[in-house]
Formats: structure tokens, C-alpha cells, sequence
């Protein structure tokens, strides 16, 4: 996560080679057990794809402009292959508030265009992280 977050931050792109290991990664570790169940996991991928995509197409439609990369989708994708899709609905949306309170403020102080592109790779990444530790917290706190 740590690699992609500054690789997108960067140069605004998220290899293949990186993210798809990742997707099948997060796939391996729900088989065995690891974060999700592998039916949550696979519905977790296909949902987290699925859905950026429509919304880039929805937004591309409307505007005639590209919102997003295809490397989000595969990020998105990967994070739903760890976590299962009950966890996506909160890494969007903390990816989202985070990354617009960055954006926010990067357009503001670099005095830039409202239409200049944002990299949303690391603020998927970054809520990815957030996910992991705050659901484990979780999970250790009600075991106890």
C-alpha cells in the first residue's frame, strides 16, 4: 500500500504489476481465512470494481471528461478482495473525505484549476490501512 500510495501520488498511475498481484493476494488470503470469507471477498472485488467503474462511465457521460483511472477500480478491487464488501462502503467514504480535504487544500495553496487531476490512489490506500487497523482493534477489543 505504502509502494502504490507514492507511486500514484507521483506519477498518478497504479501498475498492473503491482495492483493485480494485490487483488489476487487479498483473494488467497480470504480462501484461507485470513481477513473476509472468500464469498465476501469475491462479491467484495467484483462490487468495488463494478462500482468506480459506473461512476467514472456515469461521469465521462455527463461531462465528456475521464474521472478516473482504471488502476482505482483495481485498487478498490483488491481492498474488497481483503476485506469482503461490507467493509466498502467505509473505505470509500473515508478515502473520499480524506481525499478531498487534501485535494482541497493542494488546489488552494497551489493556486491550481478546479479540473486539475487529483490522484486517488493513495487516499484509497491510506483508508485500506485505515480499515485494517480499526478493524482489528475492533475485533481484538470484542474478544476480550
Amino acid at each position: 500500500m505504502l509502494v502504490l500510495f507514492f507511486i500514484d501520488l507521483d506519477t498518478q498511475l497504479l501498475p498492473d504489476n503491482i495492483t493485480l498481484p494485490l487483488l489476487w493476494l487479498g483473494l488467497i488470503s480470504s480462501m484461507l481465512g485470513c481477513f473476509s470469507h472468500l464469498q465476501n471477498a469475491v462479491i467484495g472485488a467484483i462490487a468495488a470494481y463494478s462500482s468506480l467503474w459506473l461512476v467514472t462511465r456515469l461521469y465521462k457521460w455527463l461531462t465528456g471528461r475521464i474521472g478516473m483511472g482504471n488502476g482505482d477500480f483495481k485498487l478498490f478491487a483488491a481492498l474488497g478482495a481483503f476485506f469482503g464488501w461490507q467493509a466498502l462502503p467505509f473505505i470509500l467514504l473515508c478515502a473520499c473525505v480524506v481525499g478531498l480535504i487534501f485535494g482541497i487544500t493542494t488546489l488552494i495553496i497551489k493556486k491550481q484549476h478546479r479540473h486539475t487531476p487529483i490522484a486517488f490512489g493513495p487516499y484509497l490506500a491510506f483508508a485500506g490501512c485505515i480499515n485494517l487497523f480499526w478493524s482489528q482493534s475492533f475485533l481484538l477489543h470484542t474478544m476480550i
